[in-house]
This record gives structure tokens, sequence and C-alpha cells, in this order.
């Protein structure tokens, strides 16, 4: 599991800081640039509330969700030490998931928000600004859920292989 956490959960946070200094440093809040005409567009928004922008704003977010991420991540690692997080797709979900943790808990701390800078128009929607972490964290869910359905399966299939 260290093994993962050093090959996938570093360069994503290393990503992740690169990108966003890169936001920081190129454009003003709010300034969007269009990479791919009606698509895709580059843009700089500080988010103080959680994902999709949501409580953004809100007097004490950005120190209750400062909160939130250290207890997720203390739970994350007791229940890691607990062995709940059995096999690869587990592993690499806790991964990601402590990737995106870290890399907008960076954010909130050095910033006071979080910075998101990827843009996407589809279909005449909106998708709410995001950016490498909550993209680690969006993945890493998918992959739990998918893994919460695995899990059962294999550990039916050992118990069967050891009692035969």
């Amino acid at each position: 599991m260290i093994r993962l956490l050093l090959a996938l959960t570093l360069p994503l946070y290393i990503l992740d800081q690169l990108t966003k200094l890169a936001v920081l440093d190129s454009l003003s809040y709010h300034e969007q640039v269009e990479v791919i005409p009606g698509f895709f567009n580059l843009v700089r928004v500080h988010n103080t509330g959680i994902a999709f922008g949501q409580f953004n704003e809100g007097a004490s977010s950005n120190i209750i969700f400062t909160i939130v991420a250290v207890c997720a991540l203390i739970l994350i690692s007791v229940l890691w030490k607990k062995g709940h997080f059995p096999g690869a797709l587990n592993g690499t979900a806790v991964a990601l998931l402590i990737s995106g943790i870290i890399g907008n808990l960076t954010d909130r701390i050095l910033h006071g928000y979080v910075v998101d800078f990827l843009d996407f128009h589809l279909s005449g929607h909106h998708w709410p600004s995001f950016n490498v972490a909550d993209s680690c964290i969006c993945v890493a869910a998918a992959l739990l859920f998918i893994a919460a359905f695995r899990t059962g399966k294999s550990d039916l299939e050992e118990e069967r292989q050891a009692n035969e």
C-alpha cells in the first residue's frame, strides 16, 4: 500500500499543486481562457465550499471544510490500518482519495480557498469548475463503489476455495 501511495498519491498531489500554481500565476480571479470553443475553458475560481461550489461564500466554510478534510484523513488512516480497504481496487481508490483531500486541504491552508480551473460546457450545460484533486476524489468514489460489490464476490469465492 505504501508503494501505491508513493506511486499514485504523490505524483497526483504534485500535479494538482503545480496546475493550481500555474493558474494562480497566469490568470486573474474569474479570468477565463477559451481552449476548445463551446466545450472547455480554463478559468480561475476560488472555492471555500465543497464540490461544485456548494456552501461557497459561507462565513466559516473554509474553516469547517478544513476540519472535515483533516477528520476524513484520520478516519481513512484508521480504517486502512484496520484492513478495511483490501485489494488493488480499494488501494487505488484510497490513494486517489488521499491525494485529492490533501491537494484541496493544502489550498485551504495556503490560500484560504480551493483553486478550481477546469471548466466544461456540454450540450448547453455548464459543469461547475473543478481541479485535479476534485477529479481524484470523484474517481476514488467510483472505485470504492465498484469495489464494494467486487469485494463481496471475491470474499465469497476465497471462502469457497478455502473450504474445498
